[in-house]
């Protein structure tokens, strides 16, 4: 993955936001939307294209283009930034391959240990019965 080519393949839009926040609302465009195609994408392998495809599923478009936004600040600019860092970690985490499980076998030791454990429950139980004649 190669950080600055895929951010010349960002396409950001500016938008008026939505909700409170009086006249600057209706004046400035400071909402950011972020779209990244991945199917066009060259900056990122095949390999790496089909496991984004499978981890962020649900994130992305039917023409696989992942939109993310941002209004949290008034000013245009942060929410620039802030919206590609976003996406930069959403990318790093969609290429995450987690560790594959290895099984492995119980230790004879601790197998004994259970069953002699049984065994002296068992016998103090018998230990509190009352006698057989």
């Amino acid at each position: 993955m190669e950080i600055p080519k895929i951010i010349t393949e960002l396409q950001y839009k500016a938008v008026r936001s939505s909700g409170a926040g009086g006249q600057n609302v209706n004046k400035v465009s400071s909402k950011v939307v972020l779209s990244f195609d991945l199917k066009n994408s060259q900056a990122l392998s095949d390999e790496e294209k089909l496991l984004i495809e499978t981890n962020l599923a649900s994130r992305l478009t039917a023409d696989l283009v992942l939109i993310l936004q941002c209004d949290e600040d008034r000013s245009q600019l942060k929410n620039k930034e802030i919206v590609t860092k976003r996406f930069l970690e959403l990318i790093k985490k969609g290429l995450h391959v987690p560790k594959i499980r290895k099984a492995t076998k119980v230790r004879k030791s601790v197998i004994k240990k259970r069953i002699k454990d049984k065994k002296n429950l068992s016998d103090l139980k018998k230990s509190r019965r009352k006698p057989d004649f």
